[in-house]
């Protein structure tokens, strides 16, 4: 089975047919090599254990780190921003997170390691870890020589009080703190709630389509979610524009729409479905996510007030990680009890499940500005 892998060279094996051909999934190389070659990392995970415990260890670190910084970092936004502008903002955030993981694939897939080539399998990753370390020290030197928080924040907050936006009274602006009211809660409650089902629905596809791809579509997975991810680039910065004229809460809504339908229709996707449905399907559940990601984070923290912002920061956070922790396993569950096409119908039922809990949602959408300094800012821009 390893000669035949080997010998399949830099070609996809996802896509390797025995005529030579490089067309749909070819189904001995899921059934028999990648179960050839688990069994084979087994073995020697069994009998050199420490190399896994240690590379847990260092795993929880990362995602510790991680965790520390990217809160804040993120936070930075709303704390810069005006709220009539922070969808536009954070489709920008999204856009080059985005570009971010783009790069990554260019570096690990592309010439300079190739992380993707079938001989690579069991390739030595102290290169690639290296080159990423690298570009995260340099983004670091350039986010601390041109960020000036103090005095960004301090602008916004001008800015807000000139346009009548700054409902934060004095007490509250010296404490950093806001009692949220009744209705408040509910809102914030229900907003993370749909951020955990949304997210449910849309990383179960993300995490298992590989698998989905072969045993069920007979067709190879790149392509599909390169799709998605590059209608979700294209229409970041729209979508911003758009939330801005429509508000918030509406254009969620309909991303929700288009991502439940997206899911509902490619459940009944096969083999034999054309291959152009199944990459519109996709670039329209890019979209679709796209539409709420846009919007989501800044309803989470259009309820936060002064030093709040990070707090909540960590709410959305924690609930769409919470998520992504969660639906792999009950996604696989209900694909092992009731078979590979459960896929679909489950991430279904929870994006639908999310419209209804966004549905009730009374606030978050950014407040109308109540002076006739519109023209200060053009928010159209």
């Amino acid at each position: 089975v390893f000669m035949w892998e080997a010998d399949c060279g830099d070609l996809n094996a996802d896509r390797f047919s025995l005529s030579g051909q490089i067309t749909v999934t070819n189904p001995d190389y899921i059934d028999y090599v990648v179960p050839a070659r688990q069994a084979y990392v087994w073995n020697i995970t069994i009998a050199s254990p420490g190399v896994l415990i240690a590379f847990i260890a260092v795993l929880l670190v990362v995602l510790v780190g991680m965790s520390i910084f990217r809160s804040p970092a993120v936070a930075l936004m709303p704390d810069v921003t005006i709220k009539p502008l922070r969808s536009k903002a954070n489709a920008i955030i999204n856009l080059m997170g985005s570009a971010g993981g783009v790069c990554a694939l260019v570096l690990g897939l592309g010439i300079f390691f190739n992380t993707g080539a079938i001989s690579n399998t069991f390739m030595n990753y102290i290169g690639f870890f290296g080159a990423i370390v690298i570009i995260m020290l340099i983004a670091l030197v350039v986010f601390m020589v041109t960020v000036k928080e103090p005095e960004w924040a301090g602008e916004m907050e001008q800015k807000s009080k000139e346009l009548g936006i700054d409902d934060v009274d004095e007490t509250e602006a010296a404490s950093g703190d806001k009692k949220l009211s009744k209705g408040e809660k509910i809102s914030l409650i229900l907003i993370l709630a749909s951020v955990v089902l949304w997210y449910m629905g849309y990383n179960a596809v993300t995490s298992k389509y590989s698998i989905y791809a072969g045993r069920v579509l007979d067709k190879d997975y790149n392509l599909t979610l390169i799709i998605a991810q590059a209608a979700a680039i294209i229409s970041y910065l729209p979508i911003g524009m758009l939330s801005s004229k429509i508000g918030r809460k509406k254009a969620i809504l309909i991303g929700v729409v288009i991502l439940t339908v997206t899911f509902l229709v490619a459940g009944f996707m096969r083999a034999t479905t054309p291959t152009m449905l199944m990459n519109l399907m996709f670039a329209l559940a890019g979209i679709g996510w796209a539409t709420i990601n846009v919007n989501s984070f800044p309803m989470v923290v259009e309820l936060s007030r002064g030093g709040n912002v990070g707090k909540y920061t960590g709410y959305y956070y924690a609930a769409s990680m919470a998520a992504q922790a969660i639906t792999p396993f009950l996604s696989g569950m209900f694909m092992d009890r009731l078979g590979f096409t459960a896929l679909f119908p489950y991430a279904t039922i929870a994006a639908g499940l999310a419209f209804f809990t966004m549905l009730f949602v009374k606030h978050g959408d950014a407040k109308p500005i109540r002076k006739k300094g519109l023209e200060a800012l053009d928010i159209d821009d």
